[in-house]
């Protein structure tokens, strides 16, 4: 009897103790379960990258604009073949305008002639905010950089007006301002022919300065845009140095290289052993797409400035004002002011004389030739 007892009290005892290492088992499965399908979701989920975040904080611009049918404007542009560097521009100066208009609270609705000026005042300051990064800015915009501004509101507010978008401006009333008249800062002819020659010694890597030198003669030859360099192609070159490029607001027209710039371009193409189509391009790349590499204008912009540097030239020297001296020393050698205009690409004539900035040398012995004053030799 007591043996039976005692067998009865191990199974109860040893049967709680199983029932309850079954459920402390089975807790302990839940648990491993949870933490498996949590660990599974978080890999699987997208990680919020830079990229990500990037995207996030464009739809919360987007989302929080106070610009009415920006959409729809950026839209307007691009059906109307605009270029990929104008629409850049008209964003990022619209940005401007948008930021000014959250900083008053205002809407399109909400502008006047008040809120106008407040606006240009407001691109005068160094109080504005960046178009990207909504910081204060230290710098202070140019007339130049104020007006652009300007431009593209007003090709906003007459875009509303055009989709019968009530509007209680008009797009004339944002005047432009008065631009500064800066003293030309043209370097001497003999600076820029010496920056040119010394690319051979100022660049260790014979391929690389070959190449340099080309494009240096290329720029100050055609007076072209960097931004037309870097895009040309070699079958935009016939054998005679005639260059077929499109230009600023898609503008088509011919350039010329002198003999001496075609005889550098094709020292150049001589030694490259690839089937590229782009004139110029770097030597080393990362990009996946070697076959449609090209250098970069922040590149050209780069290797001037360090050339400029080295041969201690004191004026700035940017692959612009290859543009500006080559307008400017054309005219000093009698070039007519239209031929200019059409080699430039411009469709005012006014925009041309910005560019001929006679030098002060030609300034003083065109007067010593001239006056009626001066004194002559009989």
């Amino acid at each position: 009897m007591r043996a039976a007892q005692k067998f009865s009290n191990c199974f109860y005892t040893c049967g709680f103790a199983t029932l309850g290492s079954i459920w402390f088992l089975t807790a302990l499965s839940k648990l491993v379960i949870i933490l498996v399908i949590t660990l599974t979701r978080s890999l699987t989920m997208p990680y919020p990258d830079q990229e990500n975040l990037k995207n996030t904080e464009t739809e919360k611009a987007k989302e929080s604009s106070h610009l009415d049918l920006l959409d729809d404007f950026y839209l307007f542009l691009e059906t109307n073949n605009y270029s990929p560097a104008t629409l850049y521009h008209y964003k990022n100066d619209l940005a401007i305008f948008d930021n000014f208009l959250k900083s008053r609270n205002l809407r399109i609705k909400d502008l006047d002639k008040r809120s106008i000026f407040e606006f240009k005042a407001y691109l005068a300051s160094d109080q504005r905010e960046t178009a990207t990064t909504h910081q204060e800015s230290a710098r202070r915009l140019s007339s130049a950089s104020i007006n652009r501004c300007l431009s593209a509101v007003r090709a906003y507010i007459r875009f509303l007006i055009d989709q019968d978008y009530e509007t209680p401006v008009s797009p004339d009333q944002f005047k432009m301002v008065k631009r500064e008249r800066s003293h030309p800062n043209v370097a001497e002819f003999s600076e820029f022919v010496n920056l040119m020659e010394s690319v051979s010694k100022l660049e260790p890597d014979p391929t690389i300065a070959i190449r340099n030198r080309a494009i240096l003669e290329t720029l100050f030859s055609t007076g072209m845009r960097i931004s037309e360099l870097v895009s040309l192609n070699r079958r935009d070159i016939n054998a005679e140095g005639t260059i077929f490029i499109t230009g600023k607001g898609r503008k088509q027209r011919f350039v010329y290289l002198t003999e001496r710039a075609l005889s550098y371009l094709d020292q150049y193409l001589a030694i490259r052993k690839d089937n590229q189509k782009a004139l110029f391009i770097p030597t080393k790349t990362r990009s996946k797409d070697k076959l449609n590499s090209r250098l970069t204008a922040r590149y050209v912009q780069e290797r001037l400035k360090t050339y400029c540097e080295k041969l201690r030239i004191n004026l700035p020297t940017t692959p612009h004002s290859f543009r500006h001296g080559f307008a400017t020393y054309l005219a000093e050698e009698g070039a007519s002011p239209a031929a200019i205009q059409i080699l430039l690409g411009h469709e005012s004539l006014n925009t041309t004389t910005r560019y001929i900035n006679a030098s002060d040398r030609f300034a003083q012995e065109s007067h010593r030739k001239f006056h009626p004053l001066a004194k002559r030799d009989d």
